[in-house]
């Protein structure tokens, strides 16, 4: 006889060990995103980096227009027309803040980009592989980790001169080793998966393995290295452009504002310092700890229950 009281559980409704319903069926990233949202430094750090993208972008098309000098009106504090006041060559500071970080922040993504892509492809072959080749391909990795990168980059821009472009591969080739090394770590424990083991079995080629399981099941890492790595290029670019190699006008970066204004700032000039050097430390900090929410979600087990 049915009872018409109780109506039947859906399919789709995980159950208790008594047979209960205990509430819908989630995947993983959907249970990472509701951690993400519920960290309010997270979401912090999110809207931050997505007001930066926006003032950057957007703003030199709603302020003044394209970034021109004004001799006349050199050194100005900060009023009316110029929020943030003026440098020593007549540009407007919060115009300057929208180019420079507009370059900074497309250094830092591309840079990460292809640190990540390459390697998270050495790190997956290199785990995969095991024995003399794993071997072999992280002694390659311990040799780079041992180059200060930010001496080769000094380099590069002096011989060959500073581009976004540049910078970005440079940046690049000399930061992909630590996700190289994680996304290998990950490789290491998923290779003795049934998945892994079932899809040999059905004639999965290595690369195929890599791309359509082992890489995807390691995105959480790479993810969450790439973050990381994006702070971690802005301060290069930054620190570049403070000893004076790095982008030149009329393509330049926050780094190029802090070593232009640094000279005048025993003269008063506090406004071609402070801003730029505020708007460095908000947007690695909010990288930070974007990098460090996408950890606590994505990872299983440091996720709240």
């Amino acid at each position: 006889m049915t009872n018409l009281g109780t109506s039947p559980i859906p399919p789709e409704l995980a159950r208790g060990p008594e047979g209960g319903a205990i509430g819908p069926i989630q995947s993983g990233w959907r249970l990472a995103a509701r951690e993400f949202a519920q960290n309010k430094l997270a979401v912090a750090g999110l809207v931050v980096l997505v007001f930066f993208v926006v003032f950057c972008y957007l703003g030199p098309f709603v302020y003044h227009g394209p970034l021109s000098s004004n001799l006349d009106t050199t050194n100005l504090p900060p009023g009316a027309g110029h929020p943030l006041g003026t440098d020593n060559q007549g540009f407007d500071v919060l115009e300057e803040l929208m180019v420079g970080g507009r370059a900074a922040l497309e250094i830092g993504f591309l840079s990460a980009i292809i640190g990540m892509v390459w390697g998270a492809v050495w790190g997956a072959m290199s785990g995969l592989a095991g024995g003399l080749l794993d071997g072999f391909l992280m002694r390659i990795v311990d040799v780079l980790l041992s180059i200060p990168f930010l001496f080769v980059v000094l380099i590069v821009a002096v011989r060959y001169g500073a581009t976004i472009l540049g910078l970005s591969v440079i940046i690049g080739i000399f930061t992909w080793q630590v996700p190289a090394r994680l996304v290998r770590g990950e490789v290491l424990t998923l290779r003795v998966r049934d998945f892994v083991s079932a899809a040999r079995a059905a004639g999965s080629g290595r690369m195929r393995l890599i791309n359509r399981h082992l890489l995807p099941n390691s995105l959480g890492v790479i993810i969450v290295t790439a973050t990381f790595s994006v702070a971690d290029a802005i301060l290069a670019v930054a620190t570049l452009g403070f000893l004076g190699y790095g982008l030149q006008y009329p393509t330049f970066d926050w780094g190029d504002m802090l070593n232009n204004g640094l000279s005048y700032l025993q003269d008063g000039y506090w406004w071609q310092v402070y801003p730029v050097g505020i708007c460095i430390i908000v947007v690695v900090m909010a990288c930070n700890l974007l990098g460090d929410a996408l950890r606590d979600a994505l990872d299983v087990r440091l996720r709240r229950r």
